[in-house]
């Protein structure tokens, strides 16, 4: 599963990062890195770009490079 996939208020821990798309590698700089936890908070209309929090700070994330990143979703504590 990819970052793109994640929806409004679903969590999930990044377990793998392909760095070869441009925009990427900033990304990771802003805290999107293997191991942290990612929380999807809205998009803009049409879905592009999507806004994710790490750390507490949103961070936008262009669709294509949300298929950069592998993640596991984390089932909510029930």
């Amino acid at each position: 599963m990819t970052l793109r996939e994640l929806r409004p208020g679903q969590s999930a821990l990044i377990h793998e990062v392909d760095a070869n798309q441009p925009g990427v590698v900033r990304l990771m700089v802003l805290g999107l890195i293997e191991g942290v936890e990612v929380q999807y908070q809205n998009s803009a209309i049409g879905g592009d770009p999507m806004e994710v929090s790490v750390f507490g700070t949103a961070i936008s994330v262009r669709k294509q490079q949300a298929d950069c990143f592998q993640i596991s979703p984390i089932s909510p504590n029930v």
